[in-house]
């Protein structure tokens, strides 16, 4: 599913227009990933939580050529399922 989808989805869901589920969507995107930006764990209960973590510095090999480089420290976001998700999932 793409955006696009989720937004008809919830539209259809919640008997609101498309243009308003895309407003609401954006919404929610904009906050979380300004929460994460701030460095703010999100959580939202039974659904899981969006996490930032630190990636150190490392020296990776090219396998192809064997030539060693330094990766740079960087963030990534991390997401761990809640309980009701897990169960959702694995129910099917």
């Amino acid at each position: 599913m793409n955006k696009s989808g989720l937004i008809r989805l919830i539209a259809s869901r919640s008997n609101i227009s498309k243009t308003s589920a895309e407003h609401v969507t954006n919404a929610i995107l904009e906050v979380i990933s300004a929460a994460l930006s701030a460095g703010d764990k999100v959580q939202l209960t039974g659904f899981g939580s969006f996490e930032v973590s630190n990636i150190s510095s490392r020296d990776v090999r090219n396998p192809q050529t064997g030539v060693t480089i330094r990766v740079n420290a960087s963030k990534k976001v991390r997401f761990k399922p809640g309980k009701h998700l897990k169960s959702a999932i694995n129910a099917k």
